[in-house]
């Protein structure tokens, strides 16, 4: 839903094109931006008093590079052709801008909607098919060493933080 309604926006470019006041002015006094003043009589212009209901829509690729072509053809500013095509928020066309010269035609299309998801499960360690064949022997050997590895590592990390500097507390005096 709009922050402003209709009426309102009504009212702001009627008293704008009345010629009573400028668009600082007629921001000034009702307590928006000179920017969106301008940017309501620009759609009026462009579309008349439907440019200023609420308009809620997804556009399709095709119709993207359309847009981008004629701004580029024409060295149109943003706000410029998103009031020529009755475009409710300018700063869209910066990004399908930036996404069309990142991927082409493929990178305007939809993109998925919702949350990402979770991290995906982690693979499951796949057995070396050399361990299938391996006897139990071997298999027991492997894992005392893999045992005293882990051992030993952890060791060295207790060692190492023991000589870490340790931090004093400061003297009550």
């Amino acid at each position: 839903m709009s922050k402003h309604s209709a009426r309102f926006k009504r009212s702001v470019v009627d008293s704008y094109l009345c010629g009573d006041e400028s668009y600082a002015s007629a921001a000034s006094k009702r307590g928006v931006d000179a920017a969106t003043v301008r940017k309501w009589v620009a759609l009026y212009q462009a579309h008349g008093w439907a440019g200023l209901s609420g308009k809620y829509d997804h556009y399709d690729a095709t119709f993207k590079l359309s847009v981008l072509e004629r701004m580029w053809r024409e060295g149109l500013s943003y706000r410029q052709t998103a009031a020529l095509f009755n475009i409710r928020n300018a700063s869209c066309l910066a990004g399908w801008e930036k996404r069309y010269h990142a991927g082409g035609i493929e990178a305007l299309g939809p993109r998925p909607g919702g949350r990402p998801m979770s991290k995906p499960p982690a693979p499951a360690v796949p057995v070396a098919p050399s361990d299938e064949a391996k006897s139990r022997e071997e298999l027991l050997a492997e894992l005392k060493q893999l045992r005293m590895e882990n051992a030993y590592l952890k060791k060295l990390e207790a060692l190492t933080q023991g000589h870490a500097p340790k931090k004093h507390k400061p003297s009550r005096r």
